[in-house]
């Protein structure tokens, strides 16, 4: 790659992760996009991977977020923790940018949960008298496996929590992230727990 080309990557890099914070976009393809066209690139542009969009959003809330990102991110780590402890007979694992703190307010807790028939979380639920969405997210397997995976939404006082079921013998296996390709950082609860009790790291 060209000194040009590696050039506009860094643009695209650095708009896309603004884009992200400040309109709060939670599609790294999408902010690709807009990016190239903030910049008065082509679509057809060889457009960065998004592990580089994923940490340059961790370092754009480090630099400019400031007591709100990080409010806001130990309110998702500890909602996490809470909800976590709820759903407990479901083993359940936090993911995404909760974990990796390259969260915008618009994200939602996510969490992966197991069990023999995922209808099992939906009967937790509505025995609990908690509202909740049902909708599907796909994954993505190193052997080249793809599968809808059924999820539930639900409200934890003012944050979303998303929970994707998955067989039991998924527990050992993770699915790739999205963002960098390798199979997904799951935490248990008490990764979770420790997690929730660092301090965030924000530009003073």
């Amino acid at each position: 790659m060209g000194k040009r080309a590696i050039g506009f990557q860094r643009e695209i890099v650095a708009e896309a992760a603004r884009l992200i914070c400040e309109e709060r976009l939670t599609d790294y393809r999408l902010a690709k996009q807009k990016a190239a066209e903030r910049l008065g690139l082509s679509a057809r542009s060889q457009m960065p991977e998004n592990a580089l969009i994923h940490e340059a959003v961790i370092e754009y809330q480090r630099l400019f977020g400031g007591a709100e990102y990080a409010e806001h991110l130990q309110a998702l780590r500890r909602t996490a923790v809470r909800a976590m402890k709820l759903l407990a007979e479901f083993t359940p694992r936090l993911v995404g940018a909760t974990v990796t703190g390259a969260t915008t307010d618009a994200h939602l807790v996510r969490l992966h949960g197991f069990a023999d028939k995922p209808e099992m979380l939906d009967m937790f639920l509505q025995n609990r008298n908690i509202p909740y969405e049902t909708s599907d997210r796909r994954y993505r397997y190193p052997d080249g496996r793809i599968d809808d995976v059924p999820t539930c939404e639900f409200l934890a006082g003012e944050i979303g929590v998303e929970i994707a079921m998955f067989p039991v013998e998924d527990l050992r296996r993770a699915p790739l992230s999205p963002h960098d390709g390798l199979p997904m950082k799951r935490l248990t609860l008490e990764q979770a727990e420790r997690l929730a009790e660092e301090p965030i790291d924000i530009a003073s």
